[in-house]
């Protein structure tokens, strides 16, 4: 079976997955949501992928990141030769608020000793691997791709080496380092190796620096930047959108349906890993963010959508790709994700928590600050006209609506950092009013949700179902920690969804039938749960246990197999990894860093 055993590389703009053995299966170019170039991911025989081969079984491979980066080295061991390779897409600046993030991908190949002979793969499969690919060797100076069905699609393979024996598959003896570079656009200057070593380098110190300003731990700090790099690297530079992954259509569980695009702007996701980043000195992702929010909202008649296009599109239509066989054959393969037109009442909450940091943190100029307050009554407004409707709920069910108990709970979230906002501002009439309107919602909450026949706050008032999301409430400081009946949940959803070692989502049909693998970030969310009610060796046991399940670089995907532990879904998953970080920092303590002033 196979396994999600890739590493990432990315610039902000793009991203691609490189397997443990040195195999890119996954690149879409030059946006993270365009289509791809290389799709091996979604189905092995046609999708498309780039492999550099060593012409002998007897090499050890290992692969790792660059510590403190987002460059992957995978490295040939053997005992005749040696050879790494170094694969990164360039991000660094160019001036105060200027960067470098072309649609690139950089294949660096160093020899380490003797002289490797290795094979070249590259299979380019244009637009999803819809479209005939045309490869044609340009005066020796590069591999120019076209899809046959549209000739201003093309990607460029530029190569110190033999470019007819890429074409060719053809062995090639290295006696020297050697790189590829693929290109969404031609070049206008001139590469060879130079070139590559000075973006291979101002890319490891862009990269060193960003993760030098993140606050360090003495407890589970790898932990802490691999997910934090993860998390950076998955937002898109040109708006502040952050994505909640890099692909689409990896099954939640093999051989079922559930296969989603993930390669949007959810605003709950977003605004959680805003949150985060936010909490290891990173401000910047915060501010880009809150112009994204901005942006989309152009208007006092424009209203909030649940997710968006990484440009702020609010047309996300879904498409099958029936040419495409799936992951493991786990069919349909869509792009597009018709959720954008669901309502889900929760998502304003975690929006307005982090527009709450923002006001508190950095506000900005007068007119910014008008300008962002006009955002929180929008907000508002639209919580206060909608909380006592039904919705879809945090985990988007298709078909039907409930009250939702963590929709109503997140409703309140919205209006209670509004009030802290509208107090930060002196503006007291909006305190009183949306106070009240908090106040109903804790009301309702309280007599609907809670089910005294099951001792726990129920999943949606109308069922007595037990759901993870309820273990948030304390999270957000809608309930106490020390409150009996916010123990008594956590105790009755453990003993209920927590099944070897993971966490359910919810147990409970929904549109496809009963889950049937761990949603990763639930079980997070226990160990939460577990350690604020006092069960705190408890909490570090399974949180250790969870570490363990990530793949080889420290990546996690979405979903866990129970039995297996193998990762599914989308791949890597900011909903996991900001999880990741936030149970790691609650069990750790922060190190006291010294700043020297040079002379």
């Amino acid at each position: 079976m196979r396994t999600l055993d890739y590493g990432v590389i990315g610039n902000c703009r793009s991203a691609g997955l490189v397997s443990k053995f040195g195999r890119i299966d996954w690149l879409c170019f030059p946006d993270f949501d365009s289509p791809s170039i290389f799709a091996r991911l979604l189905d092995e025989d046609k999708g498309g992928y780039m492999n550099i081969i060593a012409s002998s079984d007897s090499y050890n491979i290992t692969q790792s990141y660059i510590d403190q980066t987002n460059i992957l080295s995978t490295k040939f061991i053997s005992q005749d030769a040696s050879f790494e390779i170094l694969d990164f897409m360039p991000r660094y600046k160019t001036g105060i608020n200027t960067h470098y993030i072309p649609p690139e991908l950089y294949r660096l190949i160093r020899i380490i000793h003797g002289k490797p002979k290795i094979r070249i793969e590259y299979v380019p499969a244009m637009n999803y691997a819809a479209d005939i690919t045309i490869n044609q060797k340009i005066n020796d100076e590069f591999i120019r791709t076209s899809s046959s069905n549209n000739h201003k699609d093309t990607v460029y393979l530029y190569s110190n080496l033999n470019l007819q024996y890429i074409l060719d598959h053809s062995e090639i003896e290295l006696t020297e380092d050697s790189f590829l570079l693929l290109s969404y656009y031609q070049k206008l200057i001139h590469i060879d190796i130079d070139r590559v070593n000075l973006e291979y380098q101002r890319t490891k110190v862009y990269w060193l620096n960003w993760s030098n300003r993140s606050k360090k731990f003495f407890t589970y700090n790898k932990e802490i930047t691999r997910s934090m790099l993860v998390l950076k690297l998955m937002s898109y530079h040109r708006t502040g959108a952050v994505l909640a992954a890099l692909t689409t259509s990896l099954p939640e569980s093999i051989g079922e349906t559930r296969n989603w695009d993930y390669r949007f702007c959810w605003v709950r996701d977003a605004s959680m890993s805003i949150r985060t980043l936010l909490q290891l000195n990173h401000s910047g992702a915060a501010q880009r963010f809150i112009t994204f929010i901005k942006n989309i909202l152009k208007s006092k008649n424009d209203s909030l959508q649940i997710m968006y296009g990484i440009r702020g599109e609010r047309e996300l239509t879904e498409t099958i790709l029936n040419h495409l066989s799936g992951f493991e054959n786990s069919k349909p393969v869509r792009i597009g994700n018709q959720a954008y037109i669901q309502k889900q009442n929760d998502s304003l909450g975690y929006l307005m928590d982090v527009i709450h940091q923002y006001f508190y943190n950095f506000p900005g100029s007068l007119d910014e600050v008008e300008e962002m307050f006009e955002v929180v009554k929008i907000i508002a407004k639209d919580v206060t006209d909608n909380w006592r409707k039904p919705d879809k709920g945090i985990w988007e069910i298709r078909n039907t609506d409930h009250h939702f108990v963590f929709s109503k709970v997140m409703c309140w979230v919205a209006l209670d950092r509004a009030i802290k906002i509208a107090q930060l501002l002196n503006r007291d009439h909006f305190v009183e009013v949306w106070g009240k309107e908090a106040f109903l919602i804790k009301e309702d909450v309280f007599a609907n949700g809670w089910k005294e026949e099951l001792q726990s706050f129920s999943q949606a008032y109308d069922n007595t179902y037990l759901d993870s999301s309820l273990l948030l409430m304390e999270t957000y400081g809608f309930i106490e920690p020390s409150n009996e009946k916010y123990r008594k949940t956590v105790k009755a959803i453990k003993n209920k969804l927590f099944h070897y070692g993971l966490m359910y989502r919810y147990k409970n049909e929904d549109d496809f039938g009963s889950p049937t693998s761990a949603f990763t970030i639930c079980t997070f969310w226990l160990v939460r749960a577990l350690f604020v009610t006092g069960e705190e060796e408890e909490a570090r046991k399974i949180f250790n246990q969870l570490c363990s399940y990530t793949n080889h670089v420290g990546l996690m995907s979405e979903d866990l197999d129970f039995i297996s532990k193998q990762q599914l879904g989308n791949f890597p998953q900011a909903y996991s990894h900001l999880a990741m970080i936030d149970i790691a920092i609650l069990l750790s303590k922060e190190k006291k860093t010294s700043h020297f002033i040079r002379p």
